[in-house]
């Protein structure tokens, strides 16, 4: 087959409607597209079927995850010039009706590409999906039962290679930096500020009892009760986990402070707490599910006791209702994942009764924080791929980097929100002068 790369580009151009902005080499060494600009390898045929049978992000993904596809540059740069022809077209539109689709599909163009994609891409047979891809789930979204299922496909992969990525820190959300560039600040310098800036907002003292909703691997509560000496109960729905953070309270001789619990936060019921911190949990939680989430929280809190909600946030739309799970992030990272504008936030926790005291939006910090991710795992890549698998170092390292670019444009941010349960006296305990925890 004579220069696969030029009938391909081609193709994305007359499909896209605009030029590639990266080159692409096929697999029979063929080459196309502007000098100089990151490559997009295209290993095997088999690519051009999961595009076949799978059109748009999902194909893409598992061309991506099995292989298929690579890029050759800096991926940063290729996802950039990439996302706004592919990943971002009609984003913010409903998806269309299938009368629509139907329409689309009986273009002249559209039905060429195909016709010339399947002549390409060899026998016309759909392939397997990677092994990393869950499975699509039935039944009502965020129970008890699939909401330990989900939570178990992100988060048992392995400590030992969440440590590749995450560093001695073991903190699996956004860092807070010192300066807008990162400065020279290590990870764990930036780690070690954001779990402090959170107890602080808190106004956590002595004695008093926090819970941490999604522990993760324990660095909070083991911060919370090394500086500032409070009780804490720290939940999480993985199993590896619990086990890895009960490790960590053991070595810190703070067994006697700290208990670890592979609970939910809907079980909970030896409440109440004087604090409540909820650190990059609350993308779990789910729309249908969020004010049962705020007001169970509102619940486990003493009268004058702080929450501090601390949550990834999309854009609004036009038509919330049009809101679609991004099915690459659904399928490979977080499975019933869903993400809210922050206004929808704020307004179910005072829903539920809080009253919002702040919002502190720090979206640049996610950047930095996952850039720092990306760079561990790339440096530690081959140890990667014997702790889990080839395509799950392949999904992890496709989304942070992704997900980089996204707080960078603005596309997604991030946000802690600081809410009372204020008493009825009006009292919420908070200094006068605004954000008096920065120091």
């Amino acid at each position: 087959m004579a220069d696969a790369a030029g009938r391909l580009t081609k193709l994305a151009e007359e499909v896209l409607g605009a030029p590639l902005p990266v080159r692409i080499r096929a697999w029979d060494r063929s080459e196309s597209g502007p000098p100089g600009a990151p490559t997009l390898v295209i290993r095997n045929r088999r690519a051009l079927r999961r595009l076949v049978f799978k059109p748009g992000e999902l194909g893409l993904a598992r061309a991506w995850v099995a292989g298929d596809i690579d890029v050759e540059g800096d991926l940063y740069e290729a996802l950039d010039l990439l996302a706004g022809l592919i990943w971002e077209r009609g984003t913010a539109a409903p998806k269309p009706p299938r009368a629509a689709v139907l329409r689309a599909l009986a273009r002249p163009e559209i039905r060429a590409a195909a016709k010339e994609l399947l002549s390409l891409g060899g026998l016309p047979i759909p392939p397997a999906p990677p092994a990393e891809e869950a499975r699509p789930r039935r039944g009502p979204l965020h129970t008890l039962l699939r909401d330990r299922a989900a939570i178990s496909h992100h988060y048992d992969v392995g400590n030992d290679f969440y440590a590749l990525v995450l560093g001695p820190s073991m903190v699996y959300s956004c860092a807070y930096w010192a300066t807008g560039e990162g400065g020279d600040a290590t990870l764990e310098d930036a780690q070690r500020d954001k779990l402090d800036l959170i107890c602080r907002k808190l106004g956590l003292q002595e004695g008093q009892r926090l819970l941490d909703v999604g522990c993760g691997w324990g660095s909070m509560v083991l911060h919370a009760a090394r500086e500032y000496g409070v009780r804490a109960v720290g939940i999480t729905l993985s199993e590896e986990q619990a086990a890895y953070a009960r490790k960590r309270v053991a070595e810190a001789g703070l067994t006697d402070r700290i208990e670890i619990r592979v609970q939910d936060y809907r079980e909970i019921h030896d409440e109440p707490f004087d604090a409540i911190s909820s650190i990059g949990m609350a993308e779990h939680v789910g729309r249908a599910r969020y004010a049962e989430y705020a007001a169970d929280l509102y619940a486990l809190l003493k009268p004058g006791g702080r929450l501090l909600n601390h949550q990834i946030a999309r854009r609004p739309l036009a038509d919330e209702d049009a809101y679609q799970v991004d099915e690459f992030i659904d399928r490979y990272v977080f499975p019933d994942g869903e993400l809210a504008p922050v206004g929808r936030t704020t307004s179910a926790l005072e829903d539920a009764g809080f009253e919002v005291r702040d919002v502190e939006a720090i979206r640049e910090h996610y950047a930095l924080t996952l850039r720092r991710w990306v760079a561990n795992l790339e440096q530690h890549w081959q140890q990667a791929v014997r702790l889990t698998s080839h395509g799950r170092a392949r999904v992890w390292r496709l989304y942070m980097a992704a997900s980089a670019l996204s707080f960078e444009r603005n596309r997604i941010g991030v946000n802690q929100v600081l809410a009372v349960r204020t008493p009825q006296s009006g009292a919420a305990g908070l200094p006068l002068r605004a954000r008096a925890w920065q120091g």
